[in-house]
């Protein structure tokens, strides 16, 4: 099958998610839209180094262009001051921007240029209107802090903002940030505008542009509760540990917690967003089913400028004796483009399951609706609610019957709503703990062993085509290939496309024989990112793309990031993200959509329906409660079976049920004391036998596993096999014999048949995907069009070379172009640190600065300064840890005039366990 996929009409899908994720918070003075006749001053260093996502696995897609703010408004014809631009450019030009060191070691902000009076008050004469960028970046290994620069603005950030105000008619805030800051102390600016722009992908500030022109107007809602102090948020007590997340709010996350129990703490409340226009929601029709529950309302432009609008639907649930949050989202649609005056009529089916409650007492274990009377409440957020439709529950009625599982084995306290004669007030309750034997379980479950048989000859291009069933096939494999199945290898695996995160299926010699292709995963939730150095679309953050509150375009999205996966022979894309912003601290919340589990639960299905629609699929992740990078390895969320089943399971559960998601990771921590990775209550109970899940799982890249009541360590691929937590990520070679599993199955600990079934379970996803297709000569071509010459992909093979001890490799012939990059593969037989020396020279001047970033797996590992060499061959060094058998060296050219010789590795110092365990953590 022929595809084409349009570069420019990609870009153009992409800017129009960005202008409707932009959440607009304040607009007074006319500030916004601009006026195009008009000079515009833009301050603020981020002006010249737009944040385009976070950091780690979840941002690191390399892009030869990224459209930050000010290029967006200029290419929109704004006219910019250049003479204030010039003097950020000299300023940054003086002060580098700093890329920190290596992975999760990058600063959550950059350092801001003072602010003279006299530069301020020259700007303003001549315009009277201020941007402000203040810029944020996070990601994986570490949180935010509150503390400047972080959470908070700097003292010289706050200078800046106060300078403006005092100076300038019209100031405009944007917040090109991942997820949440203080607002308070940017407030006390009196700023006439103030935007959350968030990060928004390489064509960022192009959507950006379109809202503060007034192309498009704001549609763009908090997916998120913005509160005074972040104090105020129930976690915070609980947030931070190194060892022990206790969920003592449970389930009273973000609006659930603030609607119920301190509405006077809120600044903007969950579902929040201006727009340049006014709209009226009107309830036409509603209907109360057996099931579910229908609405229609009629939403009416009534301002004067062309805009889109969100209704929103709330259910307000009896108390009961379960207690419930004030406010639970079960139902939103997104308007068209109304002009002024123009109405739609739209229709919200709501599902009983998303308003009933999940009842964790002892013998219960099940999802029911209270008696009592129901309220959904439409409005345009959590607040602003003016139409309800009410019906009453005669009598309790159970929904779904399930059983305990991952329910907590120490005790504590959580949140509890009690109605009294004053209203709703918090109390506490001891938490029901686990009563189940998971062994037994588990035993209970032990599927049937398939008779072995040896080759038969049969390939799994024949089960594909019916004529053979996938137990006669899976019946061939003898006990190494079942253990090689279950291991993925990479990073950087030769078997797969270069620089991506491993392959999986295929692994060994032995398996590519009975006609199985190795699946290739490439990171994340932002686009791919291929270490090799190839480039790939960057896409706005999970933050931003819930903020849209539009499915439709969401998936239209992704059905364009599926066929560039095609191009790049990628058939799992690690994302969608999807853990909750249970703390505005946690420094991947930039990867995951919300606070809220439902509006997580349906972007995260759109994604994978655009996905889906091309053949190629997301893993959704981390499955679950991953909600701190703080020791994220070895960190235990101690949290209610409640909790989980309506909060943290519940946005994987809609992925699953509506967005029929095919691949989940797991994540690198615990719940109540089990890791996920080795969890059957999770990977089983939960996953397959109540929610119907077909497709294969996953655990993170070199993530602990461990048996209940034992320590957690890595590579421990018996406990993950039991749970039926189907490929350990990653092994850098996946065909070696693994003692573990040949002991397990030898004492009966791990049986035949429990591999057969992950097998199964892994085979049967790759016989779907463009894997299978070009191994059997099927595969689909892509034609990209309209992409930039230094976007193209390279029909050149990764080169890879094996190292042991040294390795000296020509350069002579590589050009150091500007903004270039050169990329070959190490297939590193020692792992260990090792020195690298490039030798080089240069005809230019003495003074002239000419410098090359080594990159190791995506990391920027060190960076090499030449000064001019006077043509004579100058070798410098730095020293790099290489802990993957498979590793992309990438080198980045910031500037010309370098004429390469050779570059050389040496082993300084082999690893020993504790590096590599040092090394899989970060």
């Amino acid at each position: 099958m022929k595809r084409t996929l349009d570069w420019n009409k990609y870009l153009e899908k992409a800017a129009e998610i960005v202008a409707e994720g932009i959440v607009m918070l304040k607009n007074d003075n006319n500030a916004l839209p601009l006026d195009m006749s008009k000079t515009v001053s833009v301050f603020g260093r981020i002006q010249l180094h737009y944040y385009k996502s976070g950091t780690g696995s979840g941002g690191m897609v390399n892009v030869s262009k990224v459209t930050g703010i000010v290029d967006g408004l200029a290419e929109a014809g704004v006219k910019i001051n250049e003479k204030l631009r010039d003097i950020y450019r000299k300023w940054d030009e003086e002060n580098p921007f700093d890329q920190g060191g290596g992975w999760g070691g990058e600063p959550w902000n950059q350092k801001e240029m003072p602010l003279d009076d006299s530069i301020a008050e020259e700007a303003a004469s001549v315009s009277e209107t201020a941007i402000v960028i203040i810029g944020r970046t996070a990601g994986e290994e570490q949180d935010a802090r509150l503390e400047e620069g972080s959470y908070l603005l700097t003292s010289v950030e706050l200078d800046m903002l106060r300078k403006v105000r005092k100076y300038f008619k019209k100031v405009v805030v944007l917040l090109n940030v991942g997820g949440l800051i203080d607002l308070e102390q940017i407030l006390e600016c009196s700023p006439d505008s103030l935007l959350y722009v968030w990060q928004g992908g390489m064509t960022g500030g192009t959507g950006t542009a379109a809202v503060l022109t007034g192309k498009a107007s704001p549609s763009g809602k908090l997916p998120d509760t913005i509160a005074y102090k972040i104090s105020d948020y129930p976690s915070d007590e609980y947030f931070g540990d190194k060892n022990k997340a206790v969920y003592a709010e449970d389930i009273f996350v973000g609006y659930r917690w603030f609607e119920t129990f301190a509405k006077d703490r809120v600044l903007y409340p969950f579902g929040f967003g201006l727009s340049y226009t006014t709209f009226d929601i009107e309830l036409t029709y509603a209907k109360k089913y057996d099931s579910e529950s229908m609405i229609n309302v009629r939403v009416t432009n009534t301002g004067s400028y062309r805009g889109k609008e969100v209704v929103q639907v709330y259910c307000e649930a009896p108390q009961g004796k379960l207690g419930r949050a004030k406010r639970v989202l079960c139902g939103f649609v997104k308007t068209k483009e109304l002009a002024p005056g123009e109405s739609q009529s739209l229709k919200i089916k709501i599902d009983h399951r998303d308003i009933a409650s999940y009842d964790d007492s002892e013998g219960k274990h099940c999802w029911v609706l209270e008696k009592g009377r129901y309220a959904l409440h439409i409005g345009s957020n959590a607040r602003n609610c003016i139409d309800q439709f009410h019906f009453e529950i005669e009598e309790d009625t159970v929904i779904e019957q399930c059983s305990q599982v991952l329910a907590p084995v120490e005790a504590f306290e959580r949140f509890k709503a009690a109605e009294n004669a004053e209203g709703i007030t918090k109390i506490l309750e001891s938490v029901p703990l686990s009563n189940v034997d998971e062994e037994k379980r588990r035993l209970e479950h032990l599927p049937k062993e398939i008779a072995y048989t040896g080759d038969k000859g049969i390939k799994l291009v024949d089960v594909k085509n019916g004529n053979a069933t996938m137990e006669q096939f899976v019946a061939q494999l003898s006990d190494h290939d079942l253990s090689c199945i279950i291991r993925g290898e990479g990073m950087g695996s030769p078997r797969v496309t270069a620089g991506t995160a491993s392959a999986f299926g295929g692994v060994s010699d032995e398996l590519v024989k009975f006609g199985i292709p190795a699946g290739c995963c490439s990171d994340g939730p932002s686009g791919m990112r291929l270490d090799c150095g190839t480039k790939a679309f960057s896409l706005p953050n999970g933050t931003l793309i819930a903020s849209t509150f539009n499915r439709e375009l969401v998936e239209e999205l992704f059905e364009f990031m599926g066929t560039e996966m095609i191009a790049n022979k990628v058939d799992c894309l690690l994302g969608p993200g999807m853990n909750i912003h249970r703390h505005p601290l946690n420094g991947r919340n930039f990867e995951y959509f919300s606070e809220d589990p439902f509006l997580t639960g349906q972007m995260a299905s759109a994604e994978l329906n655009g996905l889906h629609k091309v053949g190629v699929t997301g893993t959704i992740k981390h499955f679950c409660a991953n909600n701190q990078e703080t020791n994220r390895h070895f960190l235990d969320s101690v949290v209610s079976e409640r909790a989980l089943r309506e909060i943290y399971l519940r946005g994987f559960e809609i992925a699953v049920k509506v967005g029929g998601a095919k691949t989940i990771m797991t994540t690198y921590g615990a719940i109540n004391g089990l890791w996920t990775a080795g969890s059957f209550d999770l990977n089983t109970v939960v996953l397959r036998d109540e929610w119907g899940f077909k497709g294969f799982t996953m655990t993170d890249w070199w993530a602990n596993v461990n048996y209940r009541g034992e320590e957690p360590k890595r590579s421990y691929y018996v406990p993950m096999a039991r749970a039926q937590n189907d490929v350990y990520m990653v092994c850098s070679d996946s065909s070696c014999v693994d003692a573990d599993i040949e002991a397990a199955l030898k004492n009966g600990s791990l049986t035949r048949a429990e591999l057969q079934r992950n097998a199964m379970n892994v085979l049967g996803f790759i016989m779907g995907t463009h894997a299978m297709k070009r191994l059997i000569g099927e595969e689909d071509i892509v034609e990209i069009i309209n992409r930039p010459d230094s976007e193209e992909l390279s029909d050149e093979p990764v080169v890879f070379y094996e190292i042991e001890d040294s390795l000296k490799l020509d350069l002579s012939n590589i050009r150091s172009e500007k903004g270039k990059n050169h990329s070959f593969a190490l297939i590193i037989k020692k792992l260990g640190w090792y020195n690298v020396t490039i030798t080089a020279s240069s005809v230019q001047s003495p003074l002239a600065q000419i410098p090359v970033t080594i990159f190791a797996m995506g990391t920027a590992s060190g960076t090499l300064t030449w000064n001019g060499t006077e043509g004579k061959l100058i070798p410098l060094a730095c020293e790099i840890p290489m802990f993957s058998r498979f590793t992309a060296i990438r080198l980045y050219f910031a500037q010309n005039g370098l004429d390469l010789h050779s570059i050389e590795f040496k082993l300084v110092r082999e690893a020993d366990n504790m590096d590599l365990a040092f090394a899989e953590e970060n």
